[in-house]
């Protein structure tokens, strides 16, 4: 059975991530409180595979974590993409004019704004989980506080769903990557449409300009572009890009013919793209 380290608790969006990805196929969740600790649990079993966010669509991208996968010998092999609707959650029994407290994740509260003005009566308190959050209500016997969660949190935990898809926008989708380590890693050119890679440039004029360009001319799509400072060069900055082809080929030739205008080069992963989830 594959073992695979989420962020977060059994609940999480990140297992129900992992649960979308493999399918039918048994897995064994491993939690992990940070996504240090996740990269920690991985470099640990070279056999173990990992799902962490990435980037949501309203919150933008995961920062911290291109650099914890920069820093890792893991390799993207896949993606999912889910759909994150909220419900706000408490211990059966109560309604939502008894609700004196909101928990969940900051994220989580701030893309429930507008559903909490409405509110103006709770109290909001941050937490480091939504799941996590929910399971303190139940652990707790919590009353009059409510959770806002994911509905496999709310199931799992015994809570009642007092308002469902609280979010403010239902285009709210986030993005996780599937990891493994790059020794166990072997790409089947005939299944994958979609590569990671990251690189430094020369703090040179049309130094970016001349990649995007080459990647035109081979009809390779630039789905992604994330640019990071470089700690201690003033100015200068890595790039993380995502690319989709139709091609394997003319993408290997393309990479080829960016390597030598770029430094630090690097191909995290060649993966299957996962399609955009219905809302």
């Amino acid at each position: 059975m594959k073992q695979v380290t989420i962020q977060g608790i059994a609940g999480c969006f990140h297992e129900t991530a992992a649960h979308r990805f493999f399918g039918n196929e048994p897995i064994e969740v491993i939690p992990c409180e940070s996504f240090e600790v996740l990269f920690e649990r991985l470099a640990e079993d070279s056999n173990r595979l990992g799902i962490a966010a990435i980037e949501n669509t309203i919150a933008g991208s995961l920062l911290p974590n291109h650099e914890l996968l920069r820093r890792s010998r893991m390799q993207i092999i896949g993606e999912e993409k889910i759909r994150i609707s909220h419900m706000l959650c408490a211990l059966p029994g109560q309604r939502l004019e008894d609700i004196e407290e909101v928990r969940s994740h900051p994220i989580a509260l701030m893309q429930c704004g507008d559903f909490l003005k409405t509110m103006p009566h709770a109290r909001i308190v941050e937490r480091d989980d939504t799941a996590g959050s929910a399971r303190e209500i139940l652990e707790g016997g919590l009353r009059h506080t409510a959770a806002i969660c994911g509905e496999d949190a709310a199931h799992m935990y015994g809570l009642e769903i007092l308002a469902r898809a609280i979010e403010t926008n239902r285009h709210n989708f986030t993005r996780f990557l599937i990891l493994a380590d790059k020794e166990q890693v072997v790409v089947d050119p005939a299944t994958v449409n979609k590569a990671s890679i990251r690189f430094t440039l020369p703090h040179t004029q049309g130094s970016l300009s001349k990649i995007l360009t080459v990647l035109s001319f081979y009809d390779i799509n630039l789905t992604k572009i994330q640019s990071l400072p470089i700690i201690g060069h003033e100015w200068e900055y890595q790039f993380y890009i995502d690319v989709t082809f139709d091609n394997y080929t003319r993408y290997r030739q393309s990479i080829e013919a960016v390597r030598p205008l770029t430094s630090d080069f690097s191909i995290l992963g060649e993966y299957r793209e996962c399609p955009n989830p219905e809302i």
